[in-house]
């Protein structure tokens, strides 16, 4: 995952297959207090994450609430403004743009939120709602965009019939196709979704699944997938990276990562994966003690004070992630 850096600190050489490189992210939100808010601490929700995302790819992230997985999606959207570090899409540095080149970009880089109920404004009807980016950017005439939003409701599997109608109307699977729809409507190569099936129904959630692999084949969609389901990442991920508080602990293939976790944390966390045959028994290995605030984390290895294999070196030194094997990465001193 090496990054070379040019002269020009805005464009930067990557390997060309890759879309989306992150590097050293951080994202810290302030504490104030007192009477003249003064900043007393901060919340460390993302701290030094790095990944690449390939182009055609899916790349997971999955971890507990609170690890710092959605942040790191709308930072690298820059919905959120990162602390530092470096946001590469297509060999540009994003942090580094001026608000309206990054307005520019966002016609390729959008999002999936997790609430089909509330990321959809009530009094917009849905061809107003999946027509909005179309008017922001200044695309097309009207007639141009009316035919682009049936397009749209049909791609989804929604009905033409549908445009004038209001989200309230609507069931949470589909209100969540409206979602993807305005999502896809300006042609974006990445798209951030944002836990998009964990506010569904188990049926429909695959549905809505089997919809976004569909799109992705047809379009050459890159996924930043979010999710704490565990089976719902690896039914859609071809690679995953798990994190705990705020912190990158693996990345590897999809298969690999399952079938033979490094990392103690993604060992405890995927051995809650339920087996579907009563007659096979998984060994349960149960996490001592809690998520230790994201304002004061552990120092060294942030998973130390509740790794069972941790030693001296772990309180003092964070492991840097590191390849195990290839394509394995994993932040462990001892893996």
């Amino acid at each position: 995952m090496s990054v070379v850096m040019e002269t020009d600190s805005i464009n930067v050489q990557t390997d060309p297959d890759v879309l989306l490189s992150v590097r050293n992210l951080k994202k810290y939100f302030p504490i104030t207090g007192g009477l003249f808010s003064r900043v007393v601490g901060n919340v460390q929700a993302v701290d030094d994450v790095s990944f690449d995302v390939k182009k055609g790819e899916t790349l997971g992230l999955v971890g507990e609430s609170g690890c710092g997985k959605t942040t790191t999606g709308r930072a690298v959207l820059r919905l959120i403004e990162p602390t530092s570090g470096q946001i590469i899409f297509e060999g540009r540095d994003i942090t580094k743009l001026p608000k309206k080149e990054m307005r520019n970009l966002r016609r390729e880089m959008q999002i999936v939120f997790q609430d089909p109920f509330g990321s959809l404004n009530p009094r917009m009807s849905v061809g107003e709602i999946i027509e909005e980016p179309l008017v922001i950017h200044r695309i097309g005439n009207n007639p141009e965009r009316q035919k682009r939003v049936r397009e749209l409701l049909d791609v989804v599997g929604l009905a033409a019939y549908h445009i004038r109608r209001y989200p309230h109307e609507f069931s949470g699977g589909q209100r969540q196709r409206i979602g993807i729809a305005r999502a896809l409507a300006l042609n974006p190569k990445l798209v951030v979704a944002d836990e998009p099936v964990s506010a569904l129904d188990v049926s429909i959630q695959s549905q809505i699944l089997n919809l976004m692999e569909d799109l992705q084949n047809e379009f050459g969609l890159t996924y930043l997938f979010i999710a704490h389901g565990l089976n719902v990442i690896r039914h859609i991920s071809e690679r995953v990276g798990v994190m705990y508080l705020g912190v990158m602990m693996e990345i590897a293939d999809s298969d690999e990562i399952y079938r033979r976790p490094l990392h103690p944390y993604t060992e405890a966390l995927f051995s809650a994966i339920p087996i579907p045959n009563p007659a096979v028994r998984r060994e349960r290995i149960i996490l001592q003690g809690d998520v230790p605030s994201p304002v004061n984390p552990p120092s060294g290895c942030v998973f130390h004070t509740r790794c069972p294999i941790a030693q001296d070196i772990c309180a003092v030194e964070r492991p840097p992630l590191k390849e195990s094997a290839p394509g394995h990465w994993v932040a462990c001193h001892f893996r």
